[in-house]
Order: structure tokens, then C-alpha cells, then sequence
């Protein structure tokens, strides 16, 4: 969210359309010159704004001394892999989300657990490790449609190897997790959203001709 007196819009510098800032990526200066991604929002300088999708960040960084240069006012020093750095910083964003919902008691791990928090009633999403086996994936899933929960009442999120929850969470094995009622949980699934719409193709009508846009300015 924009902070206090801040503008809740922002122009969008590959297809010029005015945007909100949270379906906005900012990119600023750091002191050497290169564009960096800032996530929160919250660093120093002049900003640049891109929508928050991969193909948008893609085409700036293709068009990037046009697009950045016209934004920043000045040379700059735009390294390969933009887009790529940037979906490396959601993911780390969203571990580090989902390692507060531990801290926060708002996590569960472990097939039988989350079968059990699932009939509790107090499952607000459930966590797959993406090499998940998916007779396991189903039945949980069965467990959750039993108890008439719903995609949107209860997210799927299989994002994450194995290896990146067991790091998250400080625990060995992690395959099936169960997030549970509370802000902390939100803020991960939020950051969940984030990521998955960035590598969807959802922002991509809003794009749309975005090279051309570029060229014609």
C-alpha cells in the first residue's frame, strides 16, 4: 500500500496507462547507476513504474534505455535478467511471509496434521511442496471440498520445492503444510498472489502493443 500522502496511481513507463501502485512494480537507481527492483516501495530516489507482470517487466528491460533513461532522466546501467531478478525477490518475499506464519502459530505441517486442522474447520489454505505426490495433494484436497471449502475459500499453493519450505520454516521434509486463520497467514497468501500474477499472463491486455507504445513515444 502507498504510504501516507502518497499517490494510490502511478503511470505505467511501458504501456503509459495509469495504474494503481499495488499492481505496480518500482524500480529505482541504486548509487552505481543500476535499476533495482524495490518491492516495498520504500527506498530512496526517483521512481520508475512498471505493471507487475513479467511480460511488462520483459519488454522494459528490451526497450530499457528508452524506458528507463526517459523515467530516470539519465544514463543507466540495466543488467540481463531484470524480470528474472525480480520473480527471485518475490519468492524470497513469500518465504520470508510464510516463515512468520510459523513464528505466528498459524502453521501446520505434515500430511496427518493438516487432515486434522482440515476437519477442525480452521484451514484458510493449504501449502504442496511442487514435487508433492499427488495421490497425497488429492486426498487433501478431498478433505477440504468435503468440508465445503471452496478455490477461493481455501488456496492451493504449490509454488515451493521441498527444499525451499524446509529452509522457511526451519524443518526437514516439509511436503504438505496448512495455514491457518490469522494476518500473518493473509500476508503470505497476499504475497502468494503477488507472485503468481507477475508470471501469469493476467496483465498482459493492459500491455498490450507495449513495444509499439514504446517505439511511438
Amino acid at each position: 500500500m502507498p504510504r501516507k500522502n502518497e499517490p494510490t496511481e502511478r503511470r505505467c513507463a511501458v504501456s503509459r496507462s495509469v495504474v494503481p501502485v499495488d499492481r505496480l512494480i518500482r524500480f529505482v537507481l541504486d548509487p552505481e547507476g543500476r535499476v533495482t527492483p524495490d518491492l516495498k516501495r520504500k527506498l530512496p530516489g526517483r521512481g520508475v513504474w512498471i505493471t507487475a507482470s513479467r511480460a511488462a517487466v520483459e519488454a522494459a528491460e528490451k526497450d530499457g534505455k528508452k524506458v528507463f533513461g526517459r523515467g530516470f532522466k539519465s544514463d543507466v546501467k540495466l543488467e540481463p535478467g531484470l524480470a528474472g531478478n525480480v520473480d527471485d525477490l518475490m519468492v524470497r518475499a513469500a518465504l520470508q511471509a510464510l516463515s512468520l506464519t510459523r513464528k505466528a502459530g498459524e502453521l501446520v505441517t505434515g500430511f496427518s496434521k493438516v487432515e486434522a486442522a482440515l476437519r477442525g474447520g480452521s484451514v484458510i489454505g493449504l501449502i504442496h511442496a511442487s514435487e508433492a505426490a499427488d495421490d497425497g495433494v488429492r486426498k487433501l484436497s478431498a478433505a477440504a471440498l468435503g468440508l465445503e471449502k471452496t478455490a477461493n475459500g481455501c488456496p492451493v499453493v504449490r509454488l515451493f520445492e521441498s527444499a525451499q519450505l524446509d529452509l522457511a520454516l526451519g524443518r526437514s521434509n516439509v511436503i504438505h503444510a496448512a495455514l491457518l486463520a490469522g494476518s500473518a497467514s493473509e500476508n503470505f497468501l497476499s504475497r502468494v498472489r503477488e507472485l503468481e500474477a507477475f508470471r501469469s499472463n493476467s496483465a498482459l491486455e493492459e500491455i498490450s502493443n507495449a513495444a509499439g507504445a514504446v517505439a511511438q513515444d
